[in-house]
């Protein structure tokens, strides 16, 4: 053991924060790592909370620390926990090592543990009404002797010590304050001070407006030079600055870039008056500037001659398409209603996993907390585990965490760390997207992740996560899934949407359309939309390419609250085939 008198400042973080100014103390740095801190006083305990084993590095101080007296900086970290203790040495006045050997142990008279089982049996010796919860109530920083409730329900904590001294006053008042929070809340570890930024390559806000208009006027340039008579270009660009402090211990600084490049093109036939209309093919990202440099490797071959786009995106080649496609639209005939079997793309399927996937299963809205806004869901509580929401094929996950993607960030609005989980597995319901204050609800001992609030000064509440389609686990390309298909359509880009308020009963539509007729491409068709039933649609998924096809889409505008608040969400997919889909014709006339 090593010894260390010194004048010294100390810091601990962890699951509570604790400061002792400049004195002089005693260091007791243990054969695990760990680093006890006493004085005349007695020991400081809310710094020896730290579970071994540890480490110990010695620093160089900072300048500004080397201002202000100090000499050294020892780092105690934890290595099962994000505790840790900062020492700031000013003068050494002692420093001794012992090799003290084997220690038999404590041998406990019992004492203690007899009090506190004598008082648990008679817990009316605290007053008329008194009530036991239990004995060795566990927190976050160990357990309180006895956890009792008042007559008013109040709670009553007992900490037994051997001697009364200020030692065990101030440890109780810190379990007391843990005590006082909402029970119902799932506990969140302080992380200190962290730092997460989206992995951006180039920072679009850096970049010279005259770039970007330049990069919008060739857009439109080359749309309008392949036959488009209209075109709309626009660029988004958010860099959301957040941070995050909390009496947890955390002290969470984040960096988020996201990444929009929208355009529409119109072709008109100036002899009937008709026009059509073909969006960009491109998806929100949580990317930087670099999106829009084209890159070979995210450029993806799609039967019927159309081009989509990955992790970078060619927004003039996308533009000269889109023209050629909208004239195209212009001459197409329309679809015959019936029942086809549907490829479709990630752009549009993005849509419909969001709609009929990532609202239904946000706990809030099960629970019935949007119901007079946003609607409910048909997928309650009694569903988890027992309801076949897909084919087996079918596995849909929430992720904050994948790279690229609209809602990848480090911690949520309430400093949770963000992770991935199944939300359907093998086609089955097995869980909903909470945050804090419901996942006792489902048993759950910590927050998934998911909570969000688009401004400082808007209340974070329950968001969706990204919820994306597992791609499929055997080999599939887009052409080898057409080739299975007699009758069916092909879809691709977002369109129109109607869902219900349960989500359960949709319609969706889309940008592009080809009629697929004995595992061939035999043209565009046009006025298609598909009406589903969530579970049915879903059980209906009969093939998932690969890995290889998967691709984002997403939406910058999930609007939610009262008033309303509006998150950034990406939805991933391979290409997805789905039989016996009914599909309507929406220029039919209904008079």
């Amino acid at each position: 053991m090593r010894l260390v008198i010194a004048r010294c400042s100390v810091t601990y973080e962890g699951r509570l924060n604790a400061h002792l100014p400049t004195a002089t103390r005693l260091l007791m740095v243990k054969a695990d790592g760990s680093v006890l801190v006493h004085s005349d006083g007695g020991s400081y305990k809310p710094l020896n909370w730290m579970s071994p084993p540890a480490t110990l590095h010695v620093e160089e101080p900072s300048p500004d620390q080397a201002d202000q007296g100090v000499t050294q900086v020892w780092r105690v970290q934890a290595k099962k926990s994000d505790d840790r203790l900062i020492v700031l040495i000013e003068e050494v006045l002692a420093d001794d090592s012992h090799e003290l050997g084997v220690d038999p142990g404590l041998v406990k008279d019992g004492v203690e543990a007899d009090l506190q089982r004598l008082l648990a049996e008679q817990i009316s010796l605290l007053g008329d009404g008194h009530t036991l919860v239990r004995r060795e109530y566990m927190t976050a920083i160990g357990p309180v002797d006895i956890l009792a409730r008042d007559a008013d329900g109040g709670t009553v904590a007992v900490e037994l010590k051997r001697r009364g001294d200020i030692d065990g006053v101030e440890q109780l008042t810190r379990y007391l304050e843990l005590m006082n929070r909402d029970p119902l809340l799932a506990p969140v570890r302080g992380v200190g001070e962290v730092n997460w930024a989206t992995p951006v390559r180039r920072n679009g806000m850096a970049v010279p407006l005259e770039e970007k208009v330049d990069l919008l006027m060739g857009v439109n340039a080359a749309a309008t030079a392949a036959g488009a008579d209209f075109v709309s270009s626009r660029l988004f660009l958010v860099n959301e600055q957040k941070y995050f402090a909390s009496t947890d211990g955390s002290y969470i600084d984040q960096d988020v870039h996201r990444i929009w490049a929208p355009f529409t093109v119109t072709a008109v036939d100036k002899a009937s008056g008709k026009f059509r209309t073909r969006d960009g093919l491109s998806a929100p990202m949580g990317l930087g500037y670099e999106y829009l440099t084209p890159d070979p490797a995210q450029r993806f071959e799609l039967p019927g001659g159309v081009i989509a786009y990955g992790q970078a995106y060619d927004m003039r080649a996308d533009a000269a398409a889109a023209a050629r496609q909208a004239r195209e639209k212009l001459v197409a005939p329309s679809v015959q209603p019936g029942r086809y079997d549907l490829v479709l793309d990630p752009s549009n399927l993005f849509l419909t996993i969001h709609e009929n996937v990532g609202h239904p299963l946000e706990l809030d809205r099960v629970l019935g907390y949007e119901a007079n806004y946003a609607g409910t869901s048909f997928a309650t509580l009694d569903k988890r585990g027992n309801l076949q929401y897909g084919s087996d094929i079918v596995t849909l996950f929430a992720d904050k965490t994948q790279p690229g993607s609209l809602g990848a960030v480090g911690y949520d609005d309430e400093g949770v760390a963000t992770k991935r989980w199944d939300l359907i597995s093998n086609g089955r319901l097995v869980d909903f997207q909470t945050i804090r204050d419901q996942a006792h609800i489902l048993g759950k001992s910590e927050s998934d992740g998911c909570c969000y609030a688009d401004s400082w000064s808007s209340v974070q509440f329950q968001r969706m996560p990204n919820v994306s389609l597992a791609p499929g686990k055997t080999t599939l390309s887009v052409a080898d899934m057409i080739k299975d298909v007699e009758n069916g359509i092909y879809i691709i880009g977002d369109g129109s949407f109607s869902i219900d308020q349960q989500r359960y009963n949709a319609q969706f539509g889309g940008q592009l359309f080809y009629e697929i007729k004995d595992g061939a491409i035999t043209g565009m068709v046009e006025d298609v939309a598909y009406q589903i039933r969530t579970p049915e649609f879903w059980n209906a998924c009969t093939a998932i390419c690969d890995e290889r096809d998967y691709r984002l889409g997403g939406s910058f505008f999930d609007g939610k609250g009262q008033p309303s608040q509006v998150s950034a969400v990406s939805h991933g997919s391979s290409t997805t085939r789905f039989d016996g889909i009914n599909v309507i014709n929406t220029a039919r006339s209904l008079g």
